[in-house]
């Protein structure tokens, strides 16, 4: 089997093309990434050089790029490939419509010439929006997007489901929810707050903190994909939560005290960030009825997750010096202390 996988220099991509490597020997694997400012080929520093591993720079909306990097053809395309900070689609919403959206067009097009090429989409818990209290979103509940972000990523999806549709492209669509562990890009929450707090520095959490999100191990979260991928029913959606509920407020104060620091001086509540959902909740039957289940603990994960990032300053420490400072400046610095 020969695999593209868009966006494998990613955080989940780039686990999902490790695992691939250590347990799919047969399958060959194609990355196409853009190296944007969270690509990195660091994250595939072991695997550069495995036989069955060929890596071409290039941007999903680029058809030439994505010929180039299909070549003679492939068995599936699983697209990570994404722009995916919500405080980022904030500040500017362009790229987003274009790499999520349009990027996707690119890639359907070509799984659509290709006749029998599986497409999978990774898309997210987000395009279900702010979930009521007691529910569980389904998959076949409405999307219902409340930034530029969660909307780019559900118009992907529903062009997926289009394609799906109206030119028979095989498709699954994968949508996970809040992922963490090691190689993620320090500016999401856990990463931020992780090297913040490494650095002796304060953590800015929006609003109350109350906002609750289902968190999901990077391990587990791409064995869900390959479960998918391997066992989905075409032109399925299956939901992939860690069945980890937890605020804010209480996953900051436990990362201040596995750092060593005290929430006293180190806990920033700032001002809220527009749109800001409270809640994420997954029901993820239908993807445990195909045998997957999340293994990792959040506690343990957390644990893990910041003992990796202390040892391991030489990976992240140089991203956070360079775009990311004034990406920071613009986000924090004037934003309101409460």
């Amino acid at each position: 089997m020969k695999l593209l996988v868009t966006g494998g220099c990613g955080f989940i991509g780039s686990r999902f093309v490790r695992l691939l490597l250590e347990e799919r020997p047969t399958v060959r694997i194609v990355v196409l990434d853009k190296l944007t400012y969270a690509g990195n080929l660091a994250n595939l520093a072991g695997v550069l050089s495995h036989p069955s591993f060929s890596f071409v720079k290039g941007d999903i909306c680029d058809a030439d790029s994505v010929r180039q990097a299909l070549g003679g053809g492939v068995d599936a395309i699983v697209n990570f490939a994404a722009e995916t900070h919500v405080d980022r689609s904030i500040l500017d919403s362009e790229r987003f419509l274009a790499t999520d959206v349009l990027g996707t067009r690119v890639l359907l097009e070509a799984a659509r010439e290709l006749r029998s090429c599986l497409f999978l989409q990774v898309s997210t818990d987000e395009v279900y929006g702010d979930v009521r209290p007691g529910h569980s979103s389904r998959e076949d509940d409405r999307v219902a997007p409340r930034s530029p972000y969660a909307a780019s990523k559900a118009s992907a999806d529903l062009l997926v489901l289009a394609y799906a549709a109206t030119y028979s492209v095989p498709v699954l669509i994968t949508r996970g929810s809040n992922t963490y562990g090691p190689y993620q890009f320090p500016e999401k929450i856990i990463p931020l707050f992780i090297t913040n707090l490494i650095d002796d520095l304060p953590v800015p959490l929006y609003g109350d903190g109350m906002h609750e999100r289902d968190w999901l191990h990077v391990d587990d979260h791409a064995r869900g994909i390959l479960e998918v991928l391997e066992r989905g029913r075409p032109g399925e959606v299956y939901n992939l939560g860690g069945g980890n509920a937890q605020r804010n407020y209480d996953v900051t104060l436990r990362l201040i005290e596995l750092c060593g620091r005290a929430a006293k001086t180190h806990l920033q509540h700032v001002a809220e960030r527009p749109g800001h959902d409270r809640r994420y909740s997954l029901d993820c039957s239908k993807a445990t009825s195909l045998g997957w289940a999340p293994k990792i603990a959040f506690e343990r994960g957390l644990r893990e997750t910041v003992t990796w990032y202390r040892n391991n300053e030489p990976w992240w420490r140089p991203l956070k010096s360079r775009e990311f400072a004034e990406y920071y400046r613009r986000q924090y610095a004037t934003r309101q202390t409460l």
